[in-house]
């Protein structure tokens, strides 16, 4: 996501990509608010990340690939601190990349990793933008509103020069700030150890962890990456991640998240400006990586998180944060294999870990194939475990035949009927987001049963089959995550992978209200952000989400009334916004302070946008 322009080299020898004057891609984001009462930070996050699903392309396709690389003989700005041996190392590993490169264009690109069907669209990259006031309103911002609503994404910096999937993007914010009943935007990219190096070297050195890493040439691009931290070419031991998935305000701290890499602190100016303070790892405390949905309790001001291993034991780590940032021990959580742990769930008492039928195996790279692949014959299961254990080994597991949710939207406890139900979107085929397949993707709302005393499971669709539609990323009233919830607000992903608009779920009911973004118009996830943390009424509030008219080719931002479902204000940005299934950040309502019922602090959603206040 780095300061690529809408006419960049890519787009420029691809003119398909050109729809008006920018380009397309998929890309997954986070969103935050932050609002500023008594000169602190106040903020609502939430998190979530983008899914397409493309079917297998023909075999006559042949993917359009940017000639390789120049050789070094030319450079990078970085090359004057090198000596003889590395500049010599330089020449001559790009000559091996080249060489590979040259071998790839010889065969198609699958669509999940072809940038011309990734970065198409409104899912191109966009540059980085300095603060603009006084954006045009149409409507009215409803008074309340009052802080700042930051949305993280994928944004490739440079021109994919292979294989490139709308999750290999660098991150970066989008922020929109309110003040006054007036708005401004900025977006910049996080200042990433990747992106930094990246820079410097003027071109992508780093692999892409879904794009390039599969087959014989993934095998070959790790090569060559730790051959260029070998001769010192690179850093990698001070992280690889693109922070490009999640956001969350935690102890006064805006972090930009992905699961790969340690969360990176970024400072909101006065002025509604981002800047990257650095890569964060809670004062030494945490030393692997982290998942970028954390959940937040929004009583007692907790932080709940996972980081998972693809290469040893433990595969899978369950940890949490004090308050005021105080890190627990970790929870080893026994698997036998490495599993995609993107999201999981929280309730009062317990924490939820789906163990799933996506998994990783990188001995596939070894015989030609993906190392992200679904396992047929694995059952689905999800771990309950008390919050506070220190012991894995007491985790209850639950099978969940054919279940496969990319996100967890709540779950709570119904301790009459010894159950835990856990709400999310069912997706098949589970693998499609990663794998090209000749099935069409489905993703259905579903509520989970896990009855703790039988060890059995039940699922249903919440939406009746007349209603049926996907729906994926969104958020239930973060005020209440981890407890029963009457209503749910997700992206209306159809067509598939555009969002046409958002569905308002009874999750009681299965009575769902649909808003339309409007003819041509496509827009990201919804952001359900209340009017007052202490109303009674579920559904008071606001839904923000970014919206991109395809025909007009401009972005804005609209506020929805949650109970009414009625536009209330429509915000012109300057910059197009790439949207798609991410879930967004709450603001900060004016006067509203959202604290804990026994703690005087800050409470964030964790989806694609967050809100701040400052």
């Amino acid at each position: 996501m780095a300061a690529a322009t809408s006419t960049s080299k890519w787009a420029a020898t691809n003119p398909k990509l050109l729809s008006p004057p920018s380009r397309q891609l998929g890309s997954f984001s986070t969103s935050i608010s932050l609002r500023k009462p008594n000169r602190k930070p106040n903020i609502n996050c939430s998190l979530h990340s983008s899914l397409l699903h493309f079917p297998k392309q023909s075999p006559a396709y042949q993917a359009d690939i940017p000639p390789p690389p120049p050789s070094s003989s030319s450079f990078p700005d970085n090359a004057c601190q090198w000596n003889f041996i590395q500049k010599a190392a330089a020449t001559a590993l790009d000559a091996v990349e080249s060489a590979l490169l040259s071998r790839e264009r010889e065969h198609p690109l699958p669509k999940t990793a072809d940038p011309a069907v990734q970065i198409a669209g409104n899912f191109a990259p966009v540059p980085e933008q300095p603060v603009k006031h006084n954006l045009p309103v149409a409507g009215r911002i409803p008074e309340c509103i009052s802080g700042v609503y930051v949305r993280n994404g994928a944004n490739p910096l440079h021109d994919p020069v292979s294989g490139h999937h709308l999750f290999d993007g660098d991150g970066m914010l989008h922020a929109v700030k309110f003040q006054d009943g007036a708005a401004s935007y900025s977006c910049r990219f996080t200042e990433t150890q990747r992106l930094v190096q990246e820079r410097a070297m003027g071109r992508p050195v780093f692999p892409k962890s879904i794009g390039e890493l599969h087959g014989h040439s993934g095998v070959a691009r790790l090569l060559l990456f730790y051959a260029r931290g070998l001769f010192g070419i690179v850093d990698h031991n001070h992280g690889t991640g693109v922070a490009n998935a999640g956001v969350v305000y935690f102890n006064n701290r805006l972090l930009a998240m992905s699961e790969d890499d340690s969360p990176y602190h970024v400072k909101i100016t006065p002025n509604g400006d981002l800047k990257t303070a650095g890569r964060y790892n809670f004062d030494n405390q945490l030393d692997s990586t982290m998942i970028a949905h954390p959940k937040l309790d929004p009583v007692s001001g907790e932080l709940f998180a996972l980081s998972y291993d693809v290469i040893k034991k433990p595969y899978l780590k369950y940890f949490r944060f004090s308050p005021n940032g105080e890190k627990s021990v970790d929870v080893e959580i026994p698997l036998n294999e490495a599993t995609m742990m993107h999201d999981f769930a929280i309730t009062e008492r317990f924490v939820v870990i789906p163990d799933q039928q996506v998994v990783f195996k990188l001995q596939e790279m070894i015989r030609g194939g993906s190392p992200v692949m679904y396992d047929e014959e694995k059952v689905s299961r999800f771990g309950i475990l008390d919050k506070y254990s220190t012991d894995g080994s007491k985790i209850k597991w639950v099978e969940a035949p054919g279940c496969f949710c990319f996100h967890l939207w709540n779950a709570w406890e119904e301790p009459e009927h010894n159950e835990v139900v856990v709400i999310g979107s069912c997706m098949t085929p589970p693998d499609s987001i990663f794998n090209e397949s000749d099935e069409g993707l489905q993703s259905i709302l579903s509520e989970i049963r896990l009855n703790l005393k039988t060890g059995k499971s039940t699922r249903k669709a919440i939406l009746s089959d007349s209603e049926q539609v996907n729906l994926e990323a969104g958020m239930v009233n973060r005020n209440r995550l981890g407890r029963k919830t009457r209503f749910a607000y997700l992206a209306i992903a159809e067509p598939w992978p555009k969002v046409s608009g958002f569905a308002k779920v009874d999750l009681s009911t299965g009575e769902v209200k649909k808003y339309i973004y409007g003819e041509e118009k496509y827009g990201g996830e919804p952001l359900f952000l209340p009017r007052d943390p202490n109303s009674e009424t579920e559904d008071d509030g606001y839904i923000l989400a970014f919206v991109h008219d395809e025909k007009a080719w401009k972005s804005e931002l609209q506020i929805v009334n949650a109970m009414t479902l009625e536009l209330e204000a429509s915000i012109k940005l300057p910059s197009r916004v790439p949207c798609l299934l991410i879930l967004p950040e709450c603001l900060n309502a004016r006067g509203l302070r959202w604290v804990r019922p026994r703690h005087a602090s800050l409470i964030f959603h964790i989806c694609v946008g967050v809100q701040v206040s400052v």
